[in-house]
């Protein structure tokens, strides 16, 4: 591996897929990633010395993310990889990475109740997202909820997740239904038949990649209305919106530690530069940002111990801080996951977010949900001023 003095790159793994059912969130992942790679460069590298990144395209296919893993370590030398959005994914990725005990980067949101020494989790955790967002929609909207999905890992947990928030909460759970990755606009139609009949007050999707774009499309094309029963997301983006379109978008809510439209002088810097590399800020995401924000953690990390070992980088690592275009975040020492901004933001009719509510500052971590605190969390809570739209 490359050592401090040697005057060789730092090599590091980007394993984001740029074609299949989860690019259209993937790609803004690995633009982070590269964005972020060509700051630290521009400023003359860490110890002087640039970091290259490797980049493979695994085409959504689950088995892919763990072969390239593999690769990664063993014959490009990069011990280091940030990558994945799919938990299944992860799940490939994972022993491979403990096994060779190299360091993962993972920036998406996900189901919690999982630890890892060699994983640094950069996304949201449930009490980061699903409490805020059941509270917020069972404040506004009612407590009916139907619960639509992909089919496989994390929809299926998080889903378990928030089903026991809502029950807390005084809420119910009438419907249930999931799709494949790769659903099109006609395999919802049943779904949204039964969405009618059942009349909930909120739908609570975790429907992912393509999906996202075919169910909300479904939704709006059968004359559903969001302004009576809005579909609620953790994983519904500003990428998905621009494909899907304004007419589908508009009044669906997502929960998020960023959005594109915050008013920041770090999110204004990082949404300059992310346009004059990539031409245009349209797929900019949370999961883009997260991205973006842990490949700076991991210079810093990296400046420290000069050196890319898993041991001394995960040392440096721990506990360190960040100013990032959504707000300071801080990786937790207790959990190596990350203190988050928390945001619920309603689409409006350009197609951009609204935030609706926000906490006052990060809240950290809590991978295993020992304590949803509903109540906790809503005092907290405030109605943000409405920023100038640019």
């Amino acid at each position: 591996m490359a050592e401090a003095g040697t005057g060789k790159p730092w090599k590091v793994g980007v394993l984001f897929s740029y074609t299949g059912v989860t690019s259209v969130i993937e790609q803004s992942q690995r633009n982070g990633a590269l964005l972020a790679i060509s700051e630290i460069n521009a400023a003359g590298g860490v110890d002087g010395r640039m970091i290259e990144p490797v980049v493979y395209d695994p085409k959504s296919v689950v088995s892919e993310y763990g072969r390239l893993a593999e690769r990664l370590i063993v014959e490009d030398k990069a011990n280091v990889i940030f990558g994945c959005y799919m938990s299944s994914a992860r799940k490939e990725v994972l022993p491979v990475i403990e096994r060779r005990n190299a360091l993962f980067f993972y920036p998406t949101l996900y189901e919690g109740f999982e630890y890892s020494p060699n994983v640094i989790y950069g996304g949201a955790t449930p009490n980061q997202n699903s409490v805020p967002l059941a509270r917020y929609l069972m404040e506004n909207y009612g407590d009916r909820f139907f619960f639509v999905g992909s089919d496989y890992i994390y929809p299926r947990e998080s889903n378990r997740v928030m089903r026991n928030v809502v029950r807390q909460g005084g809420g119910d759970v009438i419907g249930e239904r999931y799709v494949s990755l790769d659903a099109s606009e006609d395999d919802f139609a049943e779904i949204i038949a039964e969405i009618k009949a059942a009349e909930p007050d909120v739908i609570f999707s975790t429907v992912v990649g393509q999906g996202t774009v075919n169910f909300y499309r479904a939704f709006h094309q059968a004359g559903c209305d969001s302004s009576r029963i809005p579909i609620g997301s953790l994983t519904t983006n500003e990428a998905e919106i621009a494909e899907m379109g304004v007419d589908a978008a508009v009044g669906h809510i997502t929960a998020a530690p960023y959005f594109r439209n915050i008013e920041s002088e770090a999110n204004t810097a990082f949404l300059t530069r992310y346009k004059e590399m990539f031409g245009s800020i349209t797929h900019v995401t949370s999961c883009c940002e997260a991205t973006y924000f842990q490949v700076h953690l991991f210079a810093r990390a990296l400046a420290k111990t000069r050196s890319v070992d898993t041991d001394a980088l995960r040392e440096a690592l721990l506990g360190s801080v960040f100013d990032a275009p959504q707000g300071q975040v801080k990786i937790d020492p207790d959990n190596s996951h990350t203190y988050l901004q928390s945001r619920i933001g309603k689409v409006d009719e350009r197609g951009e977010y609204v935030v609706e509510q926000e906490v006052k500052r990060s809240i950290k971590p809590d991978p295993y949900l020992v304590n949803p605190g509903l109540d906790d969390w809503s005092l907290r809570l405030h109605r943000p001023k409405r920023s100038l739209q640019r």
